[in-house]
């Protein structure tokens, strides 16, 4: 798998990229020639369609970059229990800086209850450093080989996520976020996470092999991120392949800046939000802050409705949804 050429510039405060093959095309055009002349076409048409695809939309993606170490303060006040993280993700970022090298991030295991931040903080990273993101939830996971495809020869077979987010995406370094990896089902007939023993060590996901299309994917520069609430349900092997963080609810200081930001940035997403003031008042704050990051959005958004809903351009404590017997006039529990 190559890579060549870098291709922006830095002195717009571009993102750097650089092409990288994720497969041989040689390779492609070898099975499909043989599945064609072993006239199994009609019986393999969804392989054939797969390396078909795979031929069309060529090997090159863009391995990205920033272009110098960016201000990450913004992310510190965004997330200001992820501190740690955020120093480990800088460091790889600035280790990337003044050479070809690609940027390598190894990979992270966020420990913590539900509704910290986790997979908010993914959407964060992928968007700081310019790429896209793909999540699997492993806790809805119905087939162990969600991530790595299932073989050709069964019914209904396809790729796997890997597979997808490298040759149906734009980049060969997607973050691909595995949500609650404590929870994948152990079915002893075939191991959910047996993918990651060679897709977490960099070597080995340079070849990593895709059951259904049986080609080798280059998946080593894929920024891994994984959730977990219970660190004990992952096997030793895979959580010592990461770096673990635990990630605690945010304090309340940080929780009233959580919510601040928040704030700020629905108003700004709007245009009915440039008509409300540009902070909420202490006591929404203070209100907001007892709440898990993850259901501060949907608080807020129905506090601006119920404000608008009394001709007002500012949220009142009020407005925003309770916990209690009867419900609320937009339809949360008041």
């Amino acid at each position: 798998m190559s890579s060549h050429s870098l291709v922006a510039s830095p002195s717009l405060g571009l993102p750097i990229a650089q092409m990288r093959s994720v497969f041989s095309a040689d390779e492609v055009e070898r099975k499909l020639a043989r599945l064609q002349s072993s006239g199994n076409e009609r019986e393999h048409e969804v392989l054939r369609n797969t390396w078909q695809r795979m031929l069309e939309r060529g090997p090159e993606r863009f391995a990205v970059k920033p272009s110098g170490v960016p201000d990450m303060a913004p992310l510190y006040d965004l997330l200001p229990n992820f501190g740690e993280v955020l120093d480990d993700v800088k460091r790889h970022v600035a280790l990337s800086q003044d050479s070809r090298d690609s940027l390598e991030v190894t990979p992270i295991l966020l420990l913590g209850p539900p509704g910290v931040g986790k997979t908010h903080f993914a959407r964060q990273i992928a968007d700081l450093l310019g790429t896209s993101m793909s999540l699997v939830s492993m806790s809805s996971m119905t087939a162990g080989w969600l991530l790595s495809g299932s073989s050709s020869q069964w019914k209904g077979a396809k790729p796997g996520k890997v597979f997808e987010a490298l040759v149906d995406g734009q980049y060969a370094n997607p973050v691909i976020v595995i949500d609650e990896i404590d929870k994948a089902s152990s079915d002893a007939q075939y191991d959910p996470l047996g993918s990651l023993y060679s897709l977490l060590e960099h070597d080995t996901a340079q070849n990593f092999v895709d059951e259904f299309a049986e080609v080798p994917i280059d998946a080593s520069q894929v920024i891994w991120i994984t959730t977990a609430n219970d660190e004990r349900a992952i096997p030793d092997p895979i959580r010592n392949r990461m770096n673990v963080f635990e990630i605690a609810p945010p304090s309340p200081d940080a929780a009233r800046k959580i919510a601040a930001h928040l704030y700020r940035g629905i108003r700004a997403e709007h245009d009915w939000g440039q008509r409300f003031e540009p902070s909420p008042p202490d006591d929404v704050l203070d209100m907001l802050a007892n709440l898990a990051p993850r259901d501060m959005r949907r608080a807020l958004v129905t506090a601006f409705g119920n404000a608008r809903l009394d001709n007002r351009y500012r949220i009142e404590p009020d407005d925003l949804p309770r916990s209690g017997p009867c419900k609320s006039r937009i339809g949360f529990l008041q």
